[in-house]
């Protein structure tokens, strides 16, 4: 039986996205812009409920409603949604917005404007969480660089956590969190608007998959060659990954021992310490569309693609971290000996890139069902040490306004106390050490030795190991 999620998408970006990435949903499972099934392929509509639920019409085929609730504060975006091709899609009861906006002020998506739609919000989730047979937990998709997806998208995590989780305790949360980007940046408080998230994030998520812009524009310039890319065109990326991870708990596998995993199983196989939940999402193949006929990748050309900076939807480079874990998962023909093969081989070549104290510590997922449009691909969730690089470079910017408390008034006018700017800024201090504190870490002399024993002891071969 599916285990139900329910999506949540918050801001204009988050609900730009959003808008993306249930279109691409719905080609997956062979439904229209009205939500009703048109495809021919009989592994469409088995795991349909993780994200829609099924509505039977009096007269004609059921209708497929998706399990999402959309917020902005102010109406364009949420409007723009209403009228387009996918108006009839959503529940009209699930779209909630506000009037002033935020400003791109995170204490007035946190403190004031949003704080005022959050009882109906809550209404509304709890109402969705209601409907579902096995919930498994919460997606939700915002920036975190303006204030609508960064300020009522933390109120919203820590809210979830507060009263949601009372009623349905052990469900996960898991993010699609856009950052502020160090060459692409909109507005000049994009560092404290971060900074304040990445507070909450660190308490309140499960596991948060990092996404900037910069990195998807330099995929969308240089490898798709789109000369000048719109938003649009890097939201297809976020999409694909979001979409490419969804087997994880959108479809069946090929076997049981690589049958894609829910979201606490992912984070089983993820997460080593509660803090360090950031993950960075890679994805492969990514080509000029152009020369889409002369593609033909490997399943050993896909894997080096994912450990690939140039594939990484984040701006930082893997080469300066260590990998603490990683779940691949390939769709298409793809059988389990060759996946597992090509990852090992991986990890043997660059094993100074994995930690050596977490044996076997890249799992593999298969998906027969290839996405649409194309016969294999492969996505990864990386948890590297590298990510803290993202949030070095946002601590810096932060530090330098904050020092001399520039455009705080905008923050304590809303009712915000300084204090949590520099909560703010020691619990990033703290991430980024830990990160750093786990990067240097290795294998004891005494732990070598139990390792190697157990290694012999229960007969393994040891042919996955990172350490031999």
């Amino acid at each position: 039986m599916p285990r139900e999620i329910i999506n949540v998408q918050a801001g204009q970006a988050g609900n730009q996205v959003g808008e993306s990435f249930w279109s691409m949903l719905l080609a997956e499972h062979g439904l229209d812009d009205d939500g009703f099934y048109k495809g021919d392929d009989p592994l469409q509509l088995p795991m349909v409920d993780v994200f829609f639920t099924e509505v039977e019409q009096a007269n004609g085929p059921s209708k497929y409603v998706p399990r999402s609730v959309q917020i902005d504060l102010e109406e364009g975006v949420c409007s723009h949604i209403r009228s387009g091709k996918m108006g009839s899609l959503f529940r009209p009861d699930t779209f909630i917005t506000g009037d002033s906006g935020a400003g791109n002020n995170w204490a007035k998506g946190f403190y004031t404007e949003g704080a005022e739609l959050v009882d109906s919000i809550l209404d509304i989730v709890r109402r969705q969480a209601e409907s579902c047979d096995a919930l498994q937990g919460f997606q939700m998709i915002h920036s975190l660089g303006g204030g609508t997806g960064a300020g009522l998208g933390s109120l919203l995590l820590s809210k979830f956590r507060e009263v949601v989780f009372a009623e349905y305790p052990d469900r996960m949360v898991s993010t699609f969190s856009i950052l502020p980007s160090p060459k692409v940046s909109e507005t000049v408080v994009e560092p404290y608007n971060a900074l304040l998230s990445i507070h909450q994030l660190v308490e309140n998520s499960d596991l948060t998959m990092c996404i900037d812009n910069e990195a998807l524009y330099d995929i969308t310039v240089r490898t798709l060659k789109v000369k000048a890319p719109a938003f649009s065109d890097l939201n297809v990326l976020v999409s694909q990954v979001m979409c490419g991870k969804g087997p994880s708990y959108g479809y069946r596998g090929t076997d049981e021992r690589h049958s894609p995993s829910d979201l606490r199983k992912l984070g089983l196989n993820l997460v080593p310490f509660p803090r360090l939940h950031f993950l960075m999402p890679s994805y492969a193949p990514f080509y000029d569309p152009t020369a889409k006929a002369f593609v033909r990748l490997s399943v050993s050309d896909l894997t080096s693609a994912l450990f690939d900076r140039r594939s990484l939807l984040v701006a930082c480079d893997p080469r300066f971290g260590r990998y603490l874990t990683a779940a691949t998962i390939f769709r298409g023909k793809v059988s389990s000996q060759e996946a597992e093969h090509s990852v090992g081989e991986l990890q043997r070549k660059n094993s100074n890139q994995f930690v050596e104290w977490i044996p076997d510590n890249v799992s593999v997922g298969l998906c027969s069902v290839p996405p649409v449009g194309q016969t294999q691909s492969a996505t990864c969730l990386a948890n590297s040490t590298a990510v803290q690089e993202v949030f070095q470079r946002t601590l810096t910017q932060f530090a330098v306004m904050f020092k001399r408390q520039a455009f705080l008034h905008w923050y304590t006018g809303e009712g915000m106390d300084q204090m949590e700017f520099s909560e703010a800024e020691s619990n990033a201090h703290d991430l980024i050490s830990e990160y750093q504190q786990y990067q240097e870490a290795t294998l004891e002399a005494d732990d070598q030795e139990e390792y190697e024993y157990e290694d012999g002891g229960i007969g393994h071969t040891g042919e996955d190991d990172v350490v031999e």
